[in-house]
């Protein structure tokens, strides 16, 4: 049946290869008719249609056109919008007058902090920097608390690490990427979410299902993009702290320099430490740990718009400590002991990356791009009388063409890959190593004619050292049936090397023994992961009592082939074993976004998930994962005044419904949980007051309903015993957490 699918949709690839005339003409201003100076970025359009097309560097722009098509639109920002009439395929040299030679008007019009796309084939949305202060994120893993896609939740007990969800699978089936480079992998599965601070994030894309071949094979259920702030465009100066009564403190600063007409470059500096000790709940245990990381980055940019190039470089460098157990538990004189249970995790990471980009500056839809990556991931660790060491040393190349078939509807891309990863673990005393190098070539077809529809097709290749040679097709499909709805369709496959110690250190964090059942697979005796990801979403806007808003539906299923199966099921121990059997993931979410008045908006969201997993015990729905979820977010902002002074206020509410808890009934008593863990809700908010473009001020509180876990961790009185677990954590275990910053910044 699958080889069906992939074979059908690359039959019908040439069946939508036809050509279309295309229009072109360059957009200049008006005040510098002498210099030919044209106006990048100014929108064109015919009218009543939604064909469209952007200007390049230099004002030019080409245009899909037809026989009907006879009146051109003209937009740009600042200047006065225009139609032109098209009797002929002559270029046009068109000048637009500066709205300065106008009367005075006044745009109403606000850009929304989360946009969802209408003419993107995939599933994506993007959310932008007013999104991520809503919240006062300090990392990328705290990024998603406004967001109703992502499901973020602690890891354990004791780390205090935030982990992700998307479709109701976790992090490492999503790819995860800093501006389309591979990031948080591997070794930085667990903790590099919080490697990223918020303040250097400038917009994150989030596309649900199978993503793009281009980036790779190892999507399954998404892709989360996290685009960083640009030194040409980002502030001169900016400076952000937070402090919050559970003893975390933060500064977060970017210098950005002007270097000559064509390089910048910006310094950012993130620091935060947390040195106080918090025992809410009396188990004599760290409820978050005791921490301290520095994270320095250098980004240069060059930029030469007559020729065409762009290029970035980024360089790296973070130190990362933390100490959490017993609330007594001294390092000098307790570690590798029985006096006192305690844990220390000490990560150490360089990372260098480049990208060069060239877009011919006479044929805008023809380029090339070129990635390369370099990441040295240390990490020295001890949890009790566990020791977990890892060192992962990674490359990665990227090379990229873009081109049109006949006209600007039908693009493609292509292009050649390379990675390669060393991993060398030590867990305990037995020393895991390995070498991954991976040889990928891919093809990218798209079609659109924007108005009602639109398909991306994909196909990879990769020489795998440990995976085989194998294929990967991804198909997604846009149509739009009717005025202001869609309809979106995908369908991929997803295969990946499971990193079954690093991306699940909560297990040394408890008495449980390591079991692994070795079948003769290349990574850790066991065979890669692979998954089929099927979705469908419809989209529709409307207007209600001279309001905007949206409704969204989307369904996800992700049928594995082959899962590493994590069975917590006995309590004494952690198994890993490939799948004998089935493992279907399935999620629906409905989303609501509406304009209650203005500047007033509401968006909420119900999600279910069904994900059941066929284990040794039996087929089980996956544990520490509620079914239904509901989300809803208010957020409101004055008018600016005459000093650019408002006040932003922010609400987000959570219901967590039931959730399956692992099987305990075989420990004693005291130390067993119930089947299922009670539904709870969470209500965090901030409140921030702008007092001019320069400087803000915010206050918010987290878990404002005080919702804390009893007994998170199982036998704490007997850390060394054969019952102690940490792992089973559903619900917040700090409490109600309040916090304050402040934003300073000279653009």
């Amino acid at each position: 049946m699958k080889k069906h699918i992939i074979s059908s949709f690359l039959l019908f690839i040439p069946v939508i290869l036809f050509s279309q005339t295309t229009f072109k003409g360059m957009i200049m201003d008006k005040n510098n008719p002498k210099n030919n100076l044209g106006i990048s970025g100014a929108s064109v359009h015919w009218l009543h249609t939604n064909v469209s097309a952007i200007t390049n560097e230099k004002g030019w722009f080409s245009i899909s056109y037809k026989p009907d098509y006879k009146k051109l639109v003209v937009n740009y920002l600042g200047y006065k919008s225009d139609t032109i009439t098209v009797n002929n395929l002559e270029p046009i040299h068109h000048f637009l007058t500066p709205e300065s030679e106008l009367e005075e008007i006044t745009i109403n019009t606000k850009k929304r902090t989360t946009q969802k796309s209408f003419f993107e084939t995939t599933n994506m949305f993007t959310v932008n920097a007013g999104e991520l202060l809503k919240a006062a994120c300090c990392n990328l893993a705290e990024s998603f608390e406004t967001n109703p896609s992502i499901d973020v939740s602690f890891s354990d007990a004791l780390t205090g690490t935030k982990q992700i969800q998307m479709l109701g699978l976790t992090s490492p089936y999503l790819l995860i990427t800093q501006e389309n480079i591979p990031s948080i992998r591997g070794a930085s599965q667990a903790f590099g979410l919080t490697f990223t601070p918020g303040t250097w994030v400038e917009s994150i894309q989030i596309s649900k299902g199978a993503g793009s071949v281009v980036n790779g094979y190892e999507s399954i259920s998404g892709q989360i993009n996290a685009e960083l702030v640009k030194p040409f465009s980002d502030n001169q100066f900016f400076v952000n702290t937070y402090s919050s009564l559970d003893g975390r403190l933060e500064l977060n600063t970017h210098f950005n320099q002007k270097v000559s007409e064509k390089w910048h470059t910006g310094l950012y500096v993130h620091g935060n430490y947390r040195g106080e000790k918090f025992d809410k709940n009396n188990d004599h245990f760290l409820d978050m740990p005791l921490s301290n990381q520095i994270n320095v980055m250098n980004r240069w940019q060059f930029t030469d718009a007559e020729k065409g190039w762009v290029s970035f470089i980024n360089v790296r460098f973070l130190t990362d400590e933390k100490q959490t157990g017993d609330i007594n538990f001294k390092p000098t004189l307790d570690k590798g002991t029985t006096n006192a249970w305690g844990s220390e995790i000490d990560t150490k990471r360089f990372e260098t990356s480049a990208k060069l980009g060239y877009v011919f500056p006479e044929i805008p839809y023809q380029s090339f791009g070129f990635q390369i990556a370099y990441s040295n991931h240390q990490q020295d660790s001890y949890f009790g009388l566990n020791v977990y060491d890892i060192q992962h040393e990674s490359v990665y190349s990227n090379l990229i063409y873009n081109s049109i078939i006949g006209d600007t509807r039908t693009k493609f891309k292509t292009g050649i890959s390379f990675t390669h990863d060393n991993f060398d673990e030590l867990v305990n005393t037995t020393n895991y190593t390995r070498k991954e190098t991976d040889f990928g070539a891919f093809f990218e077809y798209a079609f659109d004619n924007l108005e009602d529809f639109s398909v991306t097709a994909g196909l990879r290749i990769d020489a795998h050292n440990l995976l085989g040679t194998f294929i990967t097709p991804r198909l997604h499909l846009r149509y739009v049936p009717w005025d202001k709805g869609v309809f979106r369709a995908s369908i991929g496959r997803g295969k990946r090397s499971a990193n079954i110690f690093a991306e699940n250190q909560q297990l040394f964090a408890s008495s449980r023994q390591i079991k692994i059942d070795d079948v003769g697979g290349n990574i850790y005796g066991l065979h890669p992961e692979i998954a089929w990801n099927y979705g469908i979403s419809y989209m529709q806007r409307f207007n209600l009592f001279d309001k905007n808003g949206d409704i969204t539906f989307d369904f996800y299923q992700t049928d594995f082939q082959n899962q590493v199966v994590v069975d917590w099921e006995n309590p004494q121990e952690i198994s890993f074993y490939d799948l004998n059997g089935k493992s279907i993931a399935n999620s629906f979410q409905v989303e609501v976004n509406y304009s209650l008045a203005k500047n007033l908006e509401v968006r909420t969201a119900y999600k279910y998930f069904d994900i059941s997993t066929d284990f040794k015990a039996g087929n089980l729905q996956k544990p520490i994962q509620p079914q239904n979820r509901f989300f809803a977010n208010i957020s409101y902002q004055t008018e600016l005044n005459d000093k650019n002074s408002q006040w932003k206020f922010d609400v987000t509410y959570n219901n967590i419904g039931e959730q399956r808890l692992p099987n305990t009934v075989s420990n004693p008593v005291q130390y067993q949980l119930p089947v299922n863990a009670d539904s709870y809700q969470l209500l965090n908010s901030q409140i921030t007051k702008v007092f001019s473009d320069k400087f803000e001020v915010y206050v918010g509180a987290e878990n404002l309903t005080n919702v804390m876990q009893k007994n998170p961790i199982l036998a704490s009185d007997d850390p060394f015993g054969p019952y102690f677990d940490s792992t089973m954590v559903y619900a917040p275990i700090f409490g109600r957490a309040i916090y304050t910053g402040l934003r300073f910044k000279i653009k």
